[in-house]
């Protein structure tokens, strides 16, 4: 059975431009998997808002799909291997914040490459583009977050 490919879109109005066909179906197997995803994406010039929706809070939700169904060693297994380059550093920060994040909150050593210090948000990146919540953001972001510099409010990381 074929599976539908649907092509993600960026721009404002009349300025849109296709990112990168995206299977729908398709899960994110390691973060690089991801991290490949937001490579295109940020290429293409998308925003920042988008690419944190459709890579890294999309590998949250496949983390913790084989954390469920495959169990803990295989969504660890996941961050072993410190992903490829997404040409932007916020971007990059981001998916080592997660990885730490992940790694404490479920009990498993965090990979060596998270404590890269090349993985630090430059300039700071505010993930909601509303301002008035940033001041929030600077304290509801969880450590590992924090310290590199990607700013977040409680809810971005809960999953329904």
């Amino acid at each position: 059975m074929a599976s539908e490919v649907v092509c993600l879109v960026a721009g404002g109005v009349g300025g849109q431009r296709y990112l990168e066909d995206v299977d729908p179906l398709r899960a994110f197997r390691s973060v690089d998997d991801a991290a490949d995803v937001a490579a295109g994406m940020v290429g293409s010039g998308a925003r920042l808002q988008d690419v944190w929706r459709h890579a890294v809070v999309q590998l949250l939700d496949d983390y913790e799909s084989v954390r469920r169904h495959d169990g803990l060693v295989a969504a660890q297994a996941m961050w072993a291997v410190q992903p490829r380059r997404s040409g932007d550093r916020r971007v990059d920060a981001a998916f080592a914040a997660l990885g730490e994040y992940l790694a404490r909150r479920d009990g498993w050593p965090a990979p060596a490459w998270v404590r890269d210090p090349e993985l630090e948000a430059v300039p700071w990146w505010f993930v909601t583009a509303l301002r008035g919540l940033h001041p929030r953001a600077l304290v509801e972001s969880p450590l590992s977050f924090r310290k590199r510099g990607v700013f977040i409010t409680n809810g971005a990381l809960k999953r329904a």
